[in-house]
Order: C-alpha cells, then structure tokens, then sequence
C-alpha cells in the first residue's frame, strides 16, 4: 500500500533560528508512522512512533478521543497518537527556538537589507562574580544549516572582536556615518560567525565588581572562553555537533590554542562534546622572542632604522628583553637608550600594524599600546584619525539596545579596554608546544601573516611554523610557492604535513581581513575546505 503523507507546514515559521519548519507523518497504514521534521527545505530527523502499549500513547488516544476525531481514530490509532505527537512537537519546537530568539537582532540602524539572522547579547560565565561575555553572531549568507562554525577573538589582550573583528575586518558590515554599508567579502558568507568579546571587561562584557577585571590572566581566559561556547550551545543546539574552527589574531595565538586544548581535553575525558576541526591564526603570538625580535630585521629591511641602530636592537637590547623589563616595570637604562633611539627613527606618525598605510585606523593604534608598549602609552595619542567610526556607531543608544547590549561600570564602549589588569607576563609563556599538540590531536592549523605587519613579522611566523613542523616530523607536502586570488599574487604558501599551513598575504597589515579583504577571503575559504591555496589564475 502506497505511504501516506500528513504535512503540518510552517510549524514554526522563522522562529529564532529554526527558520521554516515543516512536520510530517508518514505510515503505511501497517508500520508504525514515522514523523520527519523539514528544517529549511531539508530533512533533518526521523521519528519512530512509540508503541501502541505504552502509558503514552493510551493518554494521546484518549486526547484524540475527547477531541471527537473518529476518521483518525477508524483509520488507524497509531495515527490518531501521531497527530498528538505533531502538537507535542510543536511546543518542543517553541522551547527549542525560544532560548536564542531572545538575543536575536531584528536589524541594525542604518544596515542594508539582508538575507541572514544576527543575533547577541550574553552569556553568563560565572554566576558568584557576575561575570557575562557578550557576543554577536551572523549566520550564514547561504544555506546556514550546512555552514560550519568560526568563533573570532582578537587580542591585545583587551580589544574587541566585536569592534576590530566583526565592525572593521571580516564581518557583514563597515560602518560609515549614519549607516552600515555591507563587506562584499564578509566570511560569513562562507560560515556562521561568533564573535567574542573576551575577556570580561572588554567591550560589553563585563562583571559586577572591579576584582574580577584586576586578576585575568590566559588561563581565567581560557576557562571563561569554554564555559561560553558550552553555554552557548545550550542557546543554539542546532550548531553543537557542526564542524567548528577557532580563529583569530594577534593575541589570539595565546587565546584561541589554549582554548582548544581545553576542548580536546574536555574531548577525551568525556564523549565529543566540541567538534573543533581545525584552528587559524593571523600575524599570532606564538613565541614571544622569536615573534617580538623579528621586527629589527623587518625595521631595518624596510628604511625605518639606521644600519647603527640595527646592530644595537639585535645586540645590545633586542625586543623581547625590553618588553619583558617593561612589563616587570624596570626598565634598564641600556634598554631604554635603545628603545629611544628605534621610535626616534621609526617615528610615531608610521603605523607599526602597516608600514605602508598612510592613516591610521585607532582599533589597529589601540592594540599596539598593549604589544608595543614603546609605540603608544596609556596617556598618549597618536591616532591621526579624526573620526572613529567603529566606536561612534557602538556607542550610539540605538545601536546598544538593537544589539542587547548594555554598559556596565564604564562610560562608553571602547575598542579596546582601559579597565583590564592583564596578567602581561603571560606573553613569555610559549604556546608553539600547545599548538603542535593539537596537531597531534588531528586539528588543522593555518598561520597567516599580513606581510606589512612590523609588530608580528611574517619571518617570525614563518621560523616558528618551519620550527615546529620539524618538531613534528611533518614532509613538505606543498613547496614554499606563491598563491593566486583572481589574477594577481595573493601571497605565498607552504604546507606540512597536509595539517600544517603557512601563508603570507600580500601588501596585508597585521589585520589581515581590513586591508585586504578580497585575499583574507580567498584564504579563510580554502582554509576551511581542507584545500591548498590557488596555484593559477
């Protein structure tokens, strides 16, 4: 006997994030019904109707039968329990949808039309401190169901992935004046992003009570940072076994692989719980020495320091002993002659994220206080740049209440906090090791360096990644050879391993994503693909 179909359509209709809903029975009249669910066009799960015998189904018969429905009920009683089974479902997929559509954002002022959800607002991390990290996430231009999950952090650390991120590099929008006018090359077009504003204290994330903002350090992070992504998933289950990369910049490479390691850890104690793939880091700390000390060289190659002063930061007091100093407020005479001679010579009016540009962009000035201590202090501006759109458009009141967001213990919203008491010191702990571990653990791993970048030079990267693949035995899989997008060189490019990628983008500042948005895409889509880089045009 030909299956016989009952379609419910629009159960639910673009509730939250379960878009169109249909649910649908279908039985034999002889095999027990099953139920399907339709999310977006697509079916998703299969139901198997419970036994006729059960304490279940003797209570639905009787609703259908207080219900008057005697064709259902002549027809077949595993139908009749079926129809109650769709009334049961659609409550479920009321409480299912419900816990995100609060945080979604209806549209924000001055945006474009779009075809994709957004959504933010907090997650609480900690309920004794009050602490609440705030996030916004777009999904997918096309076919979200199917995307897989990015997770965004910039660093600092204390600058915003919301501001830098989502506002500035590789998010849907840019704000301009009054309005949003939209970035053709937005990575969610290729993926649902997350964007994080981490730690507490940055951005609109925040705690109740200053304490919470005087004793963060890498590993309150990383702790803080898992708690978020479980908690969120409770928000949005549909995305809780979907492919998952964890991305970001600059700090980022002490953030984004001590997270994963808690992932992987969280991974082999218990069942999968993160379905984490692959991580990518941009222009990343990974080795603070190795990192901080390229920048002579890259100083010197590019004009911005004398043959003199060269020999005296590679020999006399390189960067990493003056950070490290620095940091430990005692900084030596001999170190500070030196650092006095490099910002004379490199001069303030060069932007140390991109040698090349010719303003400034003040979420770029604003990290560098943190990494570059030398380049901008907290009582100096620099920023050459007038207008701030990033920061006028998050602090407009329409914008905060769109976005669910809310200023707790600051004035304003800034890109990058003034508030935090960051456990600077952490820049000395190398997380190189961590990320070949992860390696080990089967994640893939790209390093990508904006080549005008003076504060993380590429040949710092570059040595670590060739450094590391050693380390793990790993063979050239692709030859050190330049990459395409469209018909000009993006970069260039070396694989270990099939796990292990190197890139360079070319003329890119250590936001890779802002300066060139058309070659950071082409990069994160490969990336995500598990392919190599274009060879030809």
């Amino acid at each position: 006997m030909p299956h016989r179909e009952l379609a419910w359509k629009g159960l639910r209709p673009q509730w939250g994030t379960c878009g169109s809903v249909e649910a649908s029975i279908f039985s034999s009249f002889s095999d027990k019904p099953q139920i399907y669910l339709k999310f977006n066009g697509h079916y998703r799960s299969k139901m198997a109707l419970i036994s006729l015998e059960s304490p279940f189904f003797l209570f639905s018969l009787s609703i259908c039968e207080t219900m008057n429905w005697p064709t259902w009920k002549s027809k077949s009683k595993t139908m009749a329990m079926a129809v109650v089974m769709l009334l049961h479902l659609s409550v479920s997929l009321e409480v299912f949808c419900f816990a995100s559509h609060a945080d979604r954002v209806v549209g924000l002022p001055g945006q474009p039309n779009v075809v994709f959800q957004q959504f933010s607002g907090y997650v609480t991390v900690d309920e004794k401190k009050h602490k609440s990290l705030f996030y916004y996430f777009v999904e997918s231009e096309a076919d979200p169901a199917s995307k897989p999950l990015v997770l965004w952090l910039n660093g600092g650390p204390g600058c915003s992935s919301l501001g830098v991120g989502a506002f500035s590099e590789n998010g849907p929008f840019r704000p301009n004046g009054e309005f949003l006018i939209k970035n053709d090359y937005s990575w969610n077009k290729e993926a649902n992003m997350l964007y994080l504003e981490t730690p507490v204290g940055v951005g609109f994330s925040y705690a109740k009570g200053s304490s919470s903002y005087m004793t963060l350090n890498d590993e309150a992070t990383a702790r803080d940072n898992l708690v978020f992504l479980q908690r969120w998933f409770n928000k949005f289950p549909q995305y809780r076994n979907r492919d998952l990369f964890l991305s970001g910049e600059s700090y980022a490479g002490h953030y984004v692989p001590q997270l994963a390691k808690l992932m992987i850890e969280m991974n082999t104690k218990n069942k999968i719980l993160f379905n984490l793939k692959g991580i990518a880091l941009g222009n990343p700390v990974l080795e603070y020495a190795t990192d901080f000390n390229s920048r002579a060289e890259f100083f010197w190659s590019h004009g911005l320091i004398s043959d003199s002063t060269y020999n005296m930061f590679t020999t006399v007091c390189n960067y990493s002993r003056y950070v490290s100093e620095y940091y430990r407020d005692s900084v030596s005479p001999l170190c500070s002659k030196v650092m006095g001679q490099v910002s004379r010579e490199t001069s303030k009016f060069v932007d140390n994220y991109d040698v090349t540009l010719d303003v400034c962009i003040s979420s770029v000035l604003s990290q560098s206080k943190i990494v570059c201590p030398q380049t901008q202090q907290a009582n100096e501006s620099i920023d050459v740049c007038v207008d701030d759109k990033v920061t006028n458009y998050l602090n407009r009141r329409d914008v905060q209440e769109a976005l669910h967001a809310k200023l707790v213990g600051v004035r304003k919203w800034d890109v990058c906090s003034n508030i935090l008491d960051y456990d600077m010191l952490n820049l000395e702990v190398p997380t190189l090791p961590i990320v070949g571990s992860l390696i080990r653990a089967g994640v893939r791993v790209l390093i990508y360096s904006g080549d005008q970048d003076s504060v993380i030079p590429l040949t710092g990267s570059r040595t670590l990644v060739q450094k590391l693949a050693r380390q793990l035995r790993l063979i050239t899989t692709v030859p050190y050879r330049v990459w395409f997008e469209g018909q000009q060189v993006g970069g260039w490019t070396q694989v270990y391993g099939d796990i292990l990628s190197f890139a360079t983008v070319r003329g890119a500042s250590h936001e890779a994503p802002f300066s060139q948005p058309e070659r950071s895409f082409v990069l994160f889509k490969s990336f995500l693909e598990g392919r190599p880089l274009p060879e030809v045009f």
